[in-house]
């Protein structure tokens, strides 16, 4: 079994990157959203009261992505080179995708997940209105699978 690397006999620390190469980094991720039949028709069709509910969930995955050192105590700033957000959707779902790119001399994974994981709120924010039941409760929305995909380092 491997040490851990974020831990030490005098606490916490990041770890020491320096000495690496700078290179090409990608990382994919993806979560999914499960929602009423009505709320997402809503959302394909554009009329959800609050607004662009897609629009909105790209713009708060794009922001995660540049504040994920903020968000993650040990995670490194990183020159992200860019980020795109995709959609797919089900009869009750809404997948988001989120593709990271950068160069530098750490991995994207955990930039792709908050991106993934900000988005996906988002949309629960957007759509809560029409997912509360009577009671103001969500008996149906919730958020599951979020993963990584796909992890890229140089030429590989």
């Amino acid at each position: 079994m491997s040490s851990l690397t974020h831990v030490g006999d005098s606490g916490v620390k990041m770890v020491e990157i320096s000495g690496k190469k700078d290179s090409v980094r990608r990382a994919v991720a993806e979560g999914w959203i499960h929602l009423r039949r009505e709320t997402v028709a809503l959302v394909r069709s554009g009329r959800v009261e609050k607004g662009n509910v897609l629009a909105t969930a790209q713009i708060a995955a794009i922001l995660a992505v540049k504040r994920t050192p903020e968000l993650i105590p040990l995670c490194h700033p990183l020159s992200i080179t860019g980020v795109e957000v995709e959609f797919e959707f089900s009869e009750d779902e809404i997948g988001v995708r989120v593709s990271v790119s950068s160069l530098g001399k750490t991995g994207v994974e955990m930039e792709a997940l908050a991106g993934v994981s900000a988005a996906l709120l988002a949309i629960w924010d957007m759509v809560k209105a029409v997912e509360k039941d009577e009671n103001g409760q969500y008996p149906v929305t919730r958020i599951h699978s979020i993963r990584v995909l796909e992890k890229v380092k140089g030429d590989e």
